[in-house]
């Protein structure tokens, strides 16, 4: 299948991309290059300019008041819900409408090309190539995890320029069908929908796509990639290839004298593992903050957790609980009361005093 996307890769810039691809080894990179700047200026675009314009018009008495890290954590929730939905779309249209896909053997599934499945390489390679730069730029804000992330993601769909299991491509992007749940769900948190019952049916929602789509079909997706570049490690495919392209096969027609060195699979199945590694991790975060969150609101319902209860945060009681992001705080070593500011990201884990007071008595 022809690549579906309807503005041509123009000349020059795939001339300029020439040398880098060379260099990579990533021969239809200049194919699909406009693909991936056009995808990377789309989610800046929106992260810098769109989300606040929209954000502020839906929600004028809660985003103009966030603090400057939680606006920013916003504005990339808005991109990944933007882009999750766009990729998984098109993945899934390509996975139906692309016939090529049905009938590929592990050696098209390895060295074989198709447009289609390079435009899904070059959406999210442009996706993650944002997303890296964000998390570089902000290392403080979203920490090593999502950076791991971003650059085993950007490796992963980049080697499907080489052209190296561009079959997967479309697969794989399938992780993000979670994507949403999991944005919608930061949202209630920041819309003080905290554990209602939209955020009790949205939990539901993500926990059961999260394990569908990234534990049990990427797993899946996975073992048979595995499966795949075992056998191109193993087997000396070159008259396989070499075949294919004499009689023609397009599919095949970047993958004569192909192989896959040991450093490749390496590479890639290395960026798989790290992958699916952090995927079992958050899940089980997930779990984890799901059910603290509703645990919580439904002692408060049964009256078992009262607002003015001492919750005890790095030595300091806190007695009147959260209130627009200050807390009032009782130290006992001093006895004195007075308030302290919340990091609100980090979930009252750092905490900075505003003002303070002698306690009376």
């Amino acid at each position: 299948m022809h690549d579906p996307f309807p503005i041509p890769c123009p000349p020059l810039l795939a001339q300029l991309a020439k040398p880098l691809a060379t260099a990579l080894d990533l021969p239809t990179l200049p194919l699909h290059v406009h693909e991936i700047l056009f995808a990377t200026l789309t989610y800046h675009l929106i992260c810098v300019y769109l989300s606040p314009f929209v954000s502020t018009r839906l929600f004028p008495t809660i985003y103009p008041k966030l603090p400057s890290r939680t606006r920013l954590n916003w504005d990339v929730h808005v991109v990944s819900l933007v882009q999750s939905v766009a990729i998984c779309s098109l993945a899934l249209w390509v996975m139906r409408v692309d016939g090529e896909r049905k009938t590929q053997e592990w050696e098209e599934r390895v060295f074989g090309y198709t447009g289609a499945g390079g435009m899904i390489q070059g959406f999210a390679a442009g996706y993650f190539l944002w997303d890296l730069v964000i998390c570089i730029r902000h290392l403080a804000v979203f920490g090593w995890g999502l950076l791991a992330h971003a650059v085993a993601a950007l490796v992963v769909f980049s080697l499907g320029f080489r052209p190296f299991v561009n079959f997967y491509g479309p697969n794989f992007i399938l992780y993000e069908l979670s994507s949403p749940f999991l944005n919608f769900h930061w949202f209630f948190d920041k819309v003080n929908m905290t554990g209602s019952r939209p955020q009790w049916y949205n939990g539901i929602f993500l926990l059961t796509s999260f394990f569908s789509c990234r534990l049990v079909w990427g797993s899946y997706q996975s073992v048979r990639v595995y499966a795949d570049v075992w056998s191109a490690l193993h087997i000396d495919n070159a008259g396989v290839l070499e075949k294919a392209w004499d009689v023609g096969d397009e599919v095949m027609q970047y993958a004569t004298g192909a192989n896959v060195p040991a450093w490749l699979g390496g590479v890639y199945l290395g960026s798989n593992v790290v992958l699916n590694t952090l995927n079992f991790y958050w899940f089980g975060k997930m779990i984890e903050t799901i059910r603290k969150r509703f645990s919580e609101r439904k002692g408060k319902e049964n009256g078992n957790l009262k607002e003015e209860d001492p919750v005890l945060v790095e030595g300091v009681a806190l007695v009147d609980g959260v209130v627009d992001g200050v807390v009032l705080y009782e130290d006992e070593d001093v006895k004195e009361t007075g308030y302290i500011q919340v990091d609100e990201e980090e979930r009252v884990l750092k905490l900075h005093k505003t003002e303070v007071r002698k306690r009376k008595g």
